[in-house]
């Protein structure tokens, strides 16, 4: 386990439409912390990229699938997804220009400068849940529909950074996520701890093959992955 003996040291600090979001550095590891709730840092990703890993596996052997990512965060998930050729778009929604600016200009392009450049990858400063549900729909080159949708803009669907996200969780918010899913397209949903009540609200919105895949941590609960799939 790593330690650290120095304070972290923050490096951008900005009031968004959301928020307070700041980026700071402690030790070797970058941080991004969103009105004083602790999202991520770059120690790990290793359940960030099963998030598209597991998506990807319980396709079907479609070419070229698209895939949207929501959440940036620390570019885990974009950097793994563009390391696969299998993937032929890749679309992220992050809503923090922060962010944003952060891969593009600042400490984070270290981890996502490669997959920034990719012809594959589309980056929406747009609210997911908004996108999702069909508000922003018509922006340039965006698929109406995606064969995978890779969703990691919470700790979970029973820990949501802002009060608003929680209607992507509910029956409302996943039946707009099953519509803007191909057939036979899957929905994987990261999460801090498994959720046996998100399980069902899944098969209850009429997804199958609904299962959970756990990354094991140091302490506590497992890392998950929520994965259903749309009916062919």
């Amino acid at each position: 386990m790593q330690t650290h003996t120095t304070a972290p040291v923050v490096l951008d600090r900005r009031e968004g439409p959301y928020g307070e979001v700041v980026l700071r550095r402690h030790g070797a590891l970058l941080q991004i912390i969103a009105n004083g709730c602790f999202l991520m840092d770059t120690s790990d990703g290793r359940s960030e990229r099963l998030l598209v890993d597991a998506a990807r596996d319980a396709l079907d052997d479609r070419p070229e699938p698209a895939v949207l990512i929501g959440g940036l965060g620390v570019g885990f998930s974009l950097a793994h997804a563009a390391a696969d050729p299998r993937w032929g778009h890749i679309t992220v929604v992050e809503r923090e220009g922060a962010i944003i600016d952060w891969h593009r200009s600042g400490p984070l392009a270290e981890l996502s400068a490669a997959a920034l450049s990719d012809s594959r990858t589309q980056i929406l400063h747009t609210d997911l849940v908004s996108y999702l549900g069909g508000a922003a729909e018509g922006l340039p080159g965006t698929p109406e529909t995606y064969d995978a949708l890779c969703l990691d803009i919470d700790n979970g669907p029973d820990w949501t950074v802002t009060e608003g996200n929680n209607s992507l969780y509910s029956p409302a918010g996943l039946a707009a996520c099953k519509a803007r899913l191909t057939p036979g397209g899957v929905l994987a949903v990261w999460s801090a701890k498994p959720s046996s009540a998100f399980d069902d609200a899944l098969r209850n919105a009429g997804f199958q093959r609904v299962r959970t895949e756990e990354i094991p941590v140091a302490r506590g609960v497992p890392d998950v992955v929520h994965l259903g799939v749309r009916a062919a």
